[in-house]
C-alpha cells in the first residue's frame, strides 16, 4: 500500500462536497487501506478521502479507546446529544488549532469496508472525530465553525510537545 499527500488549503478538494459510493470494490477497497496508512503515517486521528484528493464518501479514524482503525463508507451522523467544547486541529490546516463547539455524543451509521451496515454510539475523541471528517465530506471544514477569527491560534513548537487535548482529526 501507500501513503497518500494530504491536500491542505486552499486545496479546492476539500471545498466539494465528496460523492456517495455506490459499490465498495477493489479500488475503494484500495482507497480505505491507503488512507489508514496515512493516517498511522500522519500526526492523526481521523483522515476523509477528499483529503488525500478523493472525492468519495470514505473516513477512516484511529482512536486509543478502539483496538482497530474505524472504516466508515457513506458515514451520516444520525443523532447528536449535548454540547462540549473542542480544541481541534486538522491535518489539512496544519500548525493551527481552534476552539469549536462539537456534540458530547453522536450516533453515526454507515458501511463497513465490507459493505455491512453498522451504526456507532460515541462520545469524547471518538465522538468529535466522526462529525469532524464527515463535516469534510461536505466540504466544510473546522475553520468554518470558528465562533471568531480569535478562536484560532497558531501552534508554536512547544505547543506541539505539551498540548495534550489537542489532537489533528
Amino acid at each position: 500500500m501507500a501513503v497518500l499527500q494530504i491536500l491542505t488549503v486552499p486545496d479546492p478538494v476539500l471545498r466539494q462536497k465528496a460523492k456517495q459510493v455506490k459499490v465498495i470494490g477493489p479500488s475503494v477497497k484500495k482507497l480505505i487501506k491507503n488512507m489508514c496508512e496515512t493516517l498511522h503515517d500522519a500526526p492523526g486521528v481521523g483522515l476523509a478521502a477528499p483529503q488525500v484528493g478523493s472525492s468519495l464518501r470514505v473516513i477512516v479514524i484511529s482512536v486509543p479507546e478502539e483496538e482497530e482503525d474505524i472504516v466508515l463508507v457513506n458515514p451520516e451522523i444520525v443523532k447528536t446529544k449535548g454540547e462540549r467544547i473542542c480544541q481541534e486541529g486538522c491535518l489539512s490546516v496544519p500548525g493551527y488549532i481552534g476552539e469549536v463547539i462539537r456534540a458530547e455524543k453522536v450516533t453515526a451509521k454507515g458501511k463497513n469496508a465490507g459493505g455491512k451496515e453498522i451504526r456507532i454510539r460515541a462520545e469524547g475523541l471518538l465522538a468529535e472525530a466522526l462529525e469532524h471528517e464527515i463535516d469534510h465530506l461536505n466540504g466544510v471544514l473546522y475553520i468554518d465553525k470558528l465562533d471568531s477569527p480569535d478562536k484560532l491560534h497558531k501552534l508554536q513548537p512547544s505547543d506541539m510537545v505539551d498540548e495534550e487535548d489537542t489532537v489533528e482529526i
